[in-house]
């Protein structure tokens, strides 16, 4: 029922910027708390950034503050990944989430090179 789909991943030097959109359907999305999870190879999956449903509150973890920002717009049910000053520790699958529906896009891939 509810969908989302990310896109803009892609193949990136350390230092460059990638925007990730999430195209979100089928819910009431402006209602939900969103997330960003990664998974890179041979790792757990985990949490990136966090906005609450308004778009105040925006949470992120220690690894990426102060480079990724995360924004919403409500009206186009669209969530948003700014990341700058990529590291190749950023190399995952990035995915857009909403935990409460239990909800998980396919994710779109960032490689960043060494």
């Amino acid at each position: 029922q509810a969908q989302l789909v990310e896109s803009g991943g892609g193949l990136v030097q350390p230092g460059e910027s990638l925007r990730l959109s999430c195209a979100a359907s089928g819910f009431s999305f402006r209602s939900y708390r969103m997330y960003w999870y990664r998974q890179a190879p041979g790792k757990e999956r985990e949490l990136v950034a966090s906005i609450s449903n308004t778009g105040d509150m925006r949470n992120y973890a220690e690894d990426v503050k102060g480079r990724f920002t995360i924004s919403r717009d409500n009206a186009f049910n669209a969530l948003y990944l700014q990341m700058n000053s990529l590291k190749p520790e950023d190399t995952a699958v990035y995915y857009c989430v909403c935990l409460s529906l239990g909800s998980w896009g396919q994710g779109t891939q960032v490689t960043v090179s060494s």
